[in-house]
């Protein structure tokens, strides 16, 4: 009986867009139901799509970019198979974080440079704050 080969991880992108959709979907307040059924696909097979663990053809990303009613540059963009590894799971471990998404879009509807570049200052200081000791 011949041995099967050794199942491969998913693809890095794959994980990275399915990231984003999944991102998108929460943002939306939308059920992976209610974005299968806008798709026409299980619910099932959006879980596999958002873990990476099943590839996304192009027209079903585009579909899928419909459903969350955003652009597919949107889902997209930034992602470059010869960006170095490090750099992408660094980028999807921040857009994993809650509210990320929101705070970006936030910060991208800002109207000018010198917001932009306030809040971002305010942001990094609010960062650097330490949590108040709660010991006794």
């Amino acid at each position: 009986m011949p041995r099967l080969a050794p199942a491969m991880p998913p693809h890095r992108l794959d994980i990275a867009i399915g990231q984003r959709i999944r991102e998108r979907r929460r943002a939306l307040g939308m059920s992976q139901v209610a974005l299968a059924e806008a798709v026409g696909v299980t619910f099932q097979q959006i879980q596999k799509y958002e873990r990476g663990s099943n590839r996304i053809s192009f027209s079903r990303l585009v579909e899928v970019a419909e459903a969350l009613n955003c652009q597919l540059g949107v889902l997209a963009e930034g992602l470059d198979a010869s960006a170095p590894v490090d750099q992408l799971e660094h980028l999807n471990e921040l857009l994993a974080k809650g509210g990320a998404l929101e705070m970006l879009e936030a910060y991208a509807a800002l109207p000018t440079k010198g917001l932009r570049r306030a809040i971002l200052q305010h942001a990094k200081a609010l960062a650097s704050v330490e949590p108040p000791d709660k010991s006794p």
